[in-house]
């Protein structure tokens, strides 16, 4: 089920909230609450509830095992979890890859192995993540682990951050499970935000589906304003997709009770990748963070030992999003320019005038989006080729040209201005009837009304972070 669909926005959500709210007491509240994300996940794809409940089942019970045993048994305890959440996620998500490159090998020798083609559950590499940190702090013992299945089924489960996040700690959310505090203005807040995110979504994101695709999916060589449009449109298409998203995962968190991490500050205002970094996908980069980095030694070993972990994590970072070498190389790239920006870079960067730093930031995050979204590595270079001016007497493409219009040059122009800038947000307290609050509340309210007009006009299209 999607958050943009006339299912979900008039149907599923208004009901949800509706029987919420009508039951008593906090118990019966997170029982409704968690049978809803349960019918959420299974609504597309019904096949994958047993996995879910499964994985709710068995982390719910390493856990404990984790928490009451001794040290060595725990350590036994704790690998046994995260290999079998880890072999789920690999088998789902990686095996045809891991049987592409033995097949590699296997040439030779004339012998083939199958690949499994096996469907990918929804949101399948969040839900690791979110069971992994559970897992890895109870042994830590930065908490006790839950002996409620229903919390830890809603903490798992909790459906605004099921499918893309952001990737939800149990630290963040542990008290809030038996005791949250619920009144009017959090729901009013609540879906105000998740209507900035679903118009993000809907009137940012979805427009430049079209120029994207004829770049990425119709040109063999695009010519240089071909790629470079292509890949400032698919730039800006990935930004307000997923942040918007975040955006109302975060809202439908609020009107329930709960309060999600912000996921995105910003990140197109970066001065250096460092910097990026510490505003992309916020959740995800102080996950490896804190789970991969600091265990490998973090910078507390020497230079060289740090670059190798930088190196690692962000060739492990590009794999979670993709099993494919396009995510693996789209990894390394931004390993290594954080080794440079370690390495003296970075200091360089300090002192340089800010808009030559931030033109050096965004030329390596759009050259990496373009990995990032290409089909394969051929593709990817030549698209690299058209923007470095290389496909001399490239062909127009017709598609391109059928995408170019008015409209798509004023989300390009709107968004690059909203994605560097941010979205204008109210100063300190506000009156009630002060005409600050009724412009806000205007302007929330058109931008709802546009929403679901796209939404009627049926032009609205899935997530692109529900394929990673």
């Amino acid at each position: 089920m999607l958050f943009p669909s006339p299912t979900f926005l008039f149907f599923f959500l208004p009901a949800c909230i509706a029987a919420y709210f009508a039951v008593p007491g906090l118990r019966t509240k997170n029982v409704v609450l968690t049978l809803a994300s349960l019918v959420f996940y299974a609504w597309g794809e019904p096949r994958f509830l047993v996995l879910m409940v499964a994985m709710i089942g068995m982390n719910y019970a390493a856990a404990i095992a984790i928490d009451m045993r001794g040290r060595a048994a725990r350590k036994i305890s704790l690998a046994l979890a995260v290999f079998m959440n880890l072999a789920l996620l690999g088998i789902f998500k990686y095996a045809d890859f891991a049987a592409g490159i033995l097949n590699t090998f296997l040439a030779p020798l004339g012998v083939e192995v199958p690949e499994p083609n096996l469907p990918l559950p929804l949101g399948i590499s969040f839900i690791t993540f979110h069971c992994l940190s559970y897992l890895i702090d109870t042994f830590r013992k930065r908490f006790p682990a839950n002996r409620s299945l229903l919390e830890v089924a809603l903490y798992i489960a909790l459906f605004p951050q099921l499918i893309a996040g952001p990737i939800v700690r149990y630290k963040t959310i542990a008290r809030l499970l038996s005791k949250r505090y619920l009144s009017l203005g959090r729901v009013s807040a609540g879906l105000r935000i998740f209507v900035i995110g679903l118009s993000q979504k809907l009137l940012l994101a979805d427009p430049l589906a079209g120029a994207v695709s004829a770049v990425f999916d119709k040109a063999a060589a695009p010519p240089t304003f071909e790629a470079w449009l292509g890949a400032l449109a698919y730039t800006l298409q990935l930004y307000f997709d997923f942040a918007g998203y975040s955006a109302m995962a975060v809202g439908l968190g609020m009107v329930f009770g709960f309060a999600l991490p912000r996921n995105f500050r910003v990140p197109y205002a970066s001065r250096s990748i460092t910097e990026f970094w510490r505003r992309w996908h916020i959740s995800l980069s102080t996950w490896f963070r804190d789970y991969l980095y600091i265990p490998l030694g973090g910078n507390r070993h020497g230079a060289a030992r740090t670059y190798r972990n930088l190196v690692i994590v962000f060739l492990l970072c590009g794999l979670w999003h993709g099993a494919g070498w396009t995510f693996a190389l789209w990894g390394l790239w931004h390993g290594i320019f954080l080794v440079l920006e370690r390495a003296g870079l970075g200091r360089i960067l300090a002192v340089a005038p800010a808009p030559l730093a931030w033109l050096y930031a965004m030329i390596v995050v759009v050259f990496g989006w373009v990995l990032f979204r290409a089909p394969d590595l051929p593709h990817a270079v030549a698209i690299w080729r058209g923007m470095l001016a290389l496909n001399q007497g490239a062909a127009a493409n017709p598609a391109f040209t059928l995408a170019l219009n008015a409209h798509l040059a004023f989300v390009l122009t709107l968004g690059s201005i909203l994605a560097v800038f941010g979205f204008p947000l109210p100063r300190g307290a506000l009156r009630p009837l002060s005409r600050a609050v009724w412009a806000d509340n205007i302007a929330v309210a058109s931008l709802l009304w546009l929403s679901v007009l796209r939404i009627a006009a049926g032009t609205f299209s899935p997530f692109l972070y529900f394929r990673f």
